[in-house]
């Protein structure tokens, strides 16, 4: 059994599983079992099916991670890896520009239903986060926008994020002593991906969510606090109660205005619209008698040694 998956339970479940997917296996025709891709390289995958992981190539469908697929079992003894039959078509993706600077795009992420952008306080870059907003308002994916480091700005920037963030959650977290985490625990749905300059703190949110070290992370650079790329691959993991989490390798927005978004990001330079999208805006905050690190005046710093508080991914 998987480690992520408690004993006794479907691991399908954990990572998605309902009568809604069943009934769109019913309609393909294609033999072979359910499963969803966690993880993808060199043409090959990681899937959890029934009966567990099971590796299988991917050569002749473009799968990543968040795919329904139908899968068969190795067709030899001894053979430990099993290929996929069909994926099955893509819900709530994350798209972007390829890398390359070709038209194609990538895609990060498939079947999202809640995408938190995730936004280090200490180096705030409004211009970047309205991008990658764009990129899950494209997508028809709940928002959230998750702010981290807020021990260590020089300045609120809340009000700021809110601001620019219309209908989104804005959430406050400091992930070293677990600061807003059930805020933003709270918000989630369904399959979730986070997305996110390097440095920002998705891997640090991600370990901290789910309880354990599964994802390196590693301090920003001193110079010009910038983070360092210790995720690489697109990965996920259960959080429990069907609420799985995609970590993503931190990324550039070069290439995300290529798209038109279904609902294009707001524009802060109208004043008129300032207070009408700040009143649209979810915005959550952790229980005030709660010791919670907002960025005040003589408050604690998070209980962190070294610079955890301001690991990156």
């Amino acid at each position: 059994m998987h480690p992520d998956v408690p004993p006794g339970t479907d691991p399908l479940v954990e990572y998605g599983w309902s009568e809604q997917i069943a009934e769109r296996f019913a309609d393909d025709d294609v033999q072979g079992s359910p499963g969803r891709i966690v993880r993808v390289g060199g043409g090959h995958g990681d899937t959890m099916t029934s009966a567990g992981p099971l590796r299988v190539r991917t050569a002749g469908h473009h799968v990543c991670t968040g795919d329904w697929v139908t899968v068969r079992e190795p067709a030899t003894e001894g053979d430990m890896t099993g290929r996929v039959c069909a994926v099955l078509p893509r819900t709530g993706a994350i798209r972007r520009a390829d890398a390359s600077g070709r038209s194609e795009e990538q895609v990060l992420a498939a079947n999202v239903d809640t995408v938190v952008v995730t936004v280090a306080s200490d180096t705030l870059d409004l211009g970047r986060m309205e991008r990658l907003l764009a990129l899950a308002w494209d997508s028809g994916a709940q928002s959230v926008v998750a702010l981290t480091k807020v021990d260590i700005a020089t300045e609120a920037v809340f009000e700021q994020v809110a601001v620019v963030a219309p209908g989104a959650s804005v959430v406050e977290v400091c992930a070293p002593n677990r600061s807003g985490l059930n805020e933003l625990r709270e918000v989630f749905h369904g399959t979730v991906v986070f997305v996110g300059a390097s440095g920002a703190g998705k891997s640090t949110l991600v370990n901290a969510l789910c309880g354990r070290d599964i994802q390196a992370t590693a301090p920003v650079r001193q110079g010009d606090g910038k983070g360092r790329h210790t995720t690489t691959d697109r990965e996920m993991f259960p959080l429990g109660g069907g609420v799985t989490l995609i970590d993503t390798p931190g990324f550039g927005v070069s290439g995300c205005g290529t798209r038109v978004p279904a609902s294009p990001p707001p524009s802060p330079r109208s004043m008129s619209s300032l207070s009408t999208a700040a009143s649209r805006t979810v915005r959550t905050r952790p229980n005030r008698d709660a010791r919670f690190c907002r960025c005040r005046p003589r408050r604690p710093r998070c209980p962190a040694s070294g610079e955890s508080s301001q690991t990156a991914t």
